[in-house]
């Protein structure tokens, strides 16, 4: 995840519970393009309803949002 993120940031060395959105980092144009980095890099269905914003403001938050649905897809 850094290393996409680091196409939006110049300074890719954020902390992992950095709010990337209230930090002023990215926008909302970077949102809909992580949504489809995650679709594509790990194979993930991205519903309306994961559409939450706790799920993407953090690194933290990104790899916790990851994991679940990974392991929903394998239940």
């Amino acid at each position: 995840m850094r290393e996409f993120l680091g196409q939006f940031v110049s300074d890719s060395d954020v902390p992992v519970d950095q709010d990337l959105f209230g930090s002023g980092l990215v926008n909302s144009l970077f949102a809909m393009q992580l949504v489809l980095h995650i679709e594509s890099e790990y194979g993930l269905s991205i519903s309306n309803e994961d559409l939450d914003f706790d799920n993407f403001k953090s690194l933290e938050a990104i790899a916790g949002f990851i994991e679940r649905k990974n392991g929903e897809s394998s239940v």
